[in-house]
């Protein structure tokens, strides 16, 4: 049986304004928020489900991760009424 990875929604915000949001493997998203952490310079190297993507960490403004729960829906799928997000911030 495949080891099952556990991702997390994280959308990351660059200084002049553009935001980044990908579904990232939980370890990916952790090692992203130590190097932001502990000042590294240079680029960091993040898998994302859409392929890797190469983040110039000095240009990060912020890092908001989500943590997601998986649903199975069929037929049409309508939040309850107030909800916009299938994703609680963390």
């Amino acid at each position: 049986m495949a080891d099952v990875v556990e991702s997390v929604r994280v959308e990351i915000a660059f200084a002049g304004g553009p935001i980044l949001a990908a579904n990232v493997p939980s370890a990916g998203a952790d090692a992203l928020e130590h190097a932001l952490a502990s000042g590294a310079q240079g680029t960091h190297q993040l898998d994302t489900d859409d392929g890797r993507a190469a983040i110039v960490l000095g240009c990060v403004a912020s890092l908001t991760p989500f943590a997601c729960a998986s649903r199975v829906a069929f037929g049409l799928y309508a939040p309850p009424s107030g909800v916009t997000s299938r994703c609680d911030r963390v």
